[in-house]
C-alpha cells in the first residue's frame, strides 16, 4: 500500500544496450518523471543511465541501488545513490523498493529481478523485453507495452491500483 503521495516506480534493463534501446529507455525516464513519479534503478550504465537521463531532464528525482561500496560507481544523472555491497542480490532491494517495474531489454539480471518483483506481487510491465512461459504455455505475467509512454501509463495505472488494494 502506498502510504504517501510518492509513486515508486523501477526501471531495469540491461547495462549494455543498443541505440534503440537507450532511446526507448530514456523516453521512459522522461515520462516516469512527467508524470511526477520517483525513479528507481540500479543506478549504473546502459537502460539505467538513460531513464535516469531522460528523467533528469524533465526535473524527475533518480534512485539508483547501487551493487558496490561506491557512489562514485553510479551513472552522473542519480540524484540519490544508495550503496549496498551487495553485487546481484542488490537487485531484490530494487524491486521491492518500487510500486510497480518496467523491465527494458536486458539480460539475466534483469530476468532475475523479474522473478524478484513477480514473487512479491509487484507488477511489471515489459517494453522489449522477455517472455517466459511455465510448460511450454505461454505466461501473461509481464505485461507488455508498445512504447513508452503506454509502458508508463500502465505501470502507473498498476501502482495505483496496489494503492488502493
Amino acid at each position: 500500500m502506498i502510504r504517501n503521495k510518492s509513486v515508486f516506480i523501477g526501471v531495469i534493463g540491461g547495462s549494455k544496450v543498443s541505440a534503440q534501446i537507450e532511446a526507448l529507455a530514456e523516453e521512459v525516464g522522461r515520462e516516469i518523471a512527467r508524470r511526477g513519479a520517483i525513479l528507481v534503478c540500479g543506478g549504473l550504465t546502459g537502460v539505467m543511465e538513460a531513464v535516469c537521463r531522460g528523467a533528469s531532464a524533465e526535473g524527475g528525482l533518480t534512485v539508483g541501488i547501487l551493487p558496490g561500496e561506491s557512489r562514485e560507481a553510479a551513472n552522473p544523472y542519480i540524484k540519490i545513490p544508495i550503496i549496498t555491497g551487495l553485487g546481484y542480490a542488490r537487485n531484490v532491494a530494487v524491486v521491492r523498493t518500487c510500486h510497480a517495474v518496467i523491465a527494458i531489454d536486458g539480460s539475466f539480471g534483469t530476468l532475475s529481478e523479474i522473478g524478484h518483483a513477480l514473487q512479491a506481487d509487484i507488477p511489471v510491465v515489459g517494453l522489449d523485453t522477455w517472455n517466459i512461459s511455465i510448460k511450454g504455455q505461454a505466461d501473461t505475467s509481464i505485461l507488455n507495452a508498445e512504447n513508452p509512454q503506454a509502458a508508463v501509463e500502465m505501470a502507473m495505472a498498476l501502482a495505483s491500483a496496489r494503492s488502493s488494494a
